[in-house]
């Protein structure tokens, strides 16, 4: 019988999960604890040896990983190497503006305008009118060329056609800014930050401070990216965290409020679809919170309420609240292979789908 936690709704469409009192939930510290025996906990071992021979057979997938309730039920290639993370960095972001929120350091209300903020060639008045609020829900409706590549700005409608806040666009310059304006409202470097607030506390096996660095062409804008570099178990850590609500054992990492907020839908699956219909993902039901992509066109009980960190060629941390499950999978950046949208999303159906 399928197993379920309780689901409490948010804005009427996005779900977080409650701990169930009769499931110990586990934290790795210093290492993950590996399920003995699957098959007695609800997963039908002959689909994951499906998933894995899935894995091997039709991806480029270097490290992937299945936790439930905390410990490892599946695990696939080198999950202990650093290596590029490419756009699951956005999510990570939004975790650290959580506590600069709250404390108000960060007014998500902010305009460009009030910040200063300009780029190469100017921005229109009407751009500058964008809020923080847009940058991370991808809604700014500023479409000046990034500085990094991996968005879909060759969508975009012709500039000052829009005003912030009415069309949803995926823009590295959004994310890029959001990075930007992070480090100058909190005078706190990002990589810094993922450090003391995710790797310290989350007592990341294989955090590195020194592979960490900004990257971007300045001469088409002047907001870099931040480009960030873990391991597949040091992501597993973040789904876990981000499964119960921000906190880690007793210590609460992140406002449960805000991890609401990050999940709270700010652009529908149908909107996403008519903005950019060519999207790899696009049937798939995927909207938008900040930052995170939220599971939203679902039947199936045991996807409700899951959302993802989706990074290029092939990275995920994707979270299923309604079975206790977090998926995390990497495609090394360095081999210059993907895994295509199909197959890590036949990847997330195929875990979910064995557990009953």
């Amino acid at each position: 019988m399928q197993r379920r936690l309780i689901l409490t709704a948010i804005a009427g469409v996005t779900f977080l999960c409650m701990a169930s009192p009769a499931v110990a939930q586990n934290y790795p510290s210093p290492d993950w604890e590996r399920l003995q025996h699957p098959d007695q906990a609800g997963w039908n071992v002959k689909r994951l040896d499906t998933l894995r021979e899935f894995i091997i057979d039709s991806t480029h997938v270097t490290g992937f990983m299945i936790v439930n309730h905390g410990k490892v039920v599946m695990e696939f290639g080198d999950v202990e190497e650093n290596s590029y993370i490419a756009s699951c960095r956005k999510s990570v972001l939004s975790i650290l503006y959580g506590e600069y929120v709250k404390s108000g350091v960060i007014n998500l209300s902010t305009t460009l305008v009030d910040l200063g903020i300009d780029d190469i060639g100017g921005l229109l008045p009407v751009e500058k009118e964008a809020t923080i609020q847009d940058l991370i829900s991808a809604r700014s409706g500023v479409f000046h060329p990034a500085s990094y590549p991996g968005d879909f700005m060759k969508y975009a409608p012709a500039r000052g056609s829009v005003k912030h806040g009415e069309y949803w666009l995926y823009s590295n310059w959004d994310f890029n800014l959001a990075g930007y304006v992070f480090e100058q409202a909190t005078h706190k470097d990002i990589y810094d930050e993922v450090e003391r607030v995710l790797a310290v506390p989350l007592h990341m096996q294989d955090w590195k401070r020194d592979l960490q660095h900004k990257a971007g062409d300045t001469t088409v804008s002047i907001y870099k990216a931040y480009p960030m570099w873990f391991s597949t178990r040091d992501m597993a850590r973040i789904g876990l965290l981000m499964l119960h609500n921000g906190r880690w054992g007793d210590t609460q990492i992140i406002d449960p409020q805000w991890v609401r907020e990050m999940l709270k839908p700010r652009t529908h699956f149908t909107e996403i679809n008519k903005q950019v219909p060519v999207l790899p993902f696009a049937a798939h039901g995927l909207g938008y919170g900040y930052l995170w992509w939220l599971w939203e066109d679902v039947n199936d009980e045991r996807f409700r309420g899951g959302y993802s960190a989706l990074g290029n060629m092939g990275q995920t941390i994707t979270v299923f609240p309604a079975i206790d499950v977090v998926v995390v999978f990497k495609t090394k950046a360095a081999y210059e292979r993907a895994t295509p949208a199909k197959a890590w999303y036949k990847m997330l159906i195929s875990t979910v789908k064995s557990i009953e």
